[in-house]
């Protein structure tokens, strides 16, 4: 008589893998990044493990029997000591600026008050400084007379520009003071006496200059 018939393999019957395959094939498995789409980050991770410190000091502080208020002022003192030291190590927040390349570095000043600070740096020889300084003598002048409007964030380069159509004649030694300014405030460069002259000079002739109007320039053209 035949046997009965032989049992396959079926997705009803279960498969028996060994502990060692069936556990590399599960790594295998949870280092998929998809798992690990909503795992916290480093500083979260930084944060949960601060927490978790605090907690630990409470944690102690009881269970060597520091509790009520002197518990809390000691805990409070090193979580104090621990941020000073963090700030101590870490320095003063700065203020970024709004623009990198931005002209003026700080609050508003008259262009007085630029070719004072100037001539200060320029008689202590600190030719990079008073090349600085004397730029922006030149064109808050400019702005104080009308001749560019006062903009936040222009650049040594935009200036010059700006500048140069109401004053054609200067437009190139304008461009040449930019270009000093650049040099020595972004591009590590050293400024000397003859550089500061020059924007000295021209800080002088400006003051007399008088702009071109449009209506002139067209007239000569034609």
């Amino acid at each position: 008589m035949a046997a009965g018939p032989l049992i396959g393999a079926s997705d009803d019957v279960p498969v028996n893998i060994p502990r060692v395959p069936a556990r590399e094939a599960a790594q295998r498995e949870l280092s998929d990044p998809v798992y690990h789409e909503n795992d916290p980050n480093m500083l979260e991770r930084a944060l949960d493990s601060f927490w978790d410190w605090v907690g630990s000091l409470f944690e102690d502080a009881g269970s060597a029997g520091i509790g009520g208020t002197t518990g809390l002022v000691i805990i409070c003192l090193v979580v104090i000591a621990l941020f000073t030291a963090l700030w101590w190590r870490l320095g003063t927040p700065q203020r970024t600026p709004s623009s990198a390349d931005s002209l003026f570095d700080a609050g508003p000043r008259s262009a007085a008050e630029h070719r004072t600070a100037a001539e200060e740096h320029a008689a202590a020889a600190r030719w990079n400084h008073a090349v600085q300084e004397r730029m922006r003598a030149i064109v808050r002048d400019l702005e104080e007379r009308a001749l560019l409007a006062p903009r936040p964030g222009r650049t040594a380069d935009e200036a010059a520009a700006e500048a140069g159509r109401s004053l054609p004649p200067h437009a190139d030694e304008l461009r040449a003071a930019a270009r000093a300014f650049d040099d020595v405030t972004y591009g590590g460069r050293t400024a000397d006496r003859r550089s500061y002259e020059r924007l000295r000079d021209l800080d002088i002739e400006l003051e007399r200059a008088r702009p071109q109007l449009a209506e002139a320039a067209n007239g000569a053209t034609e």
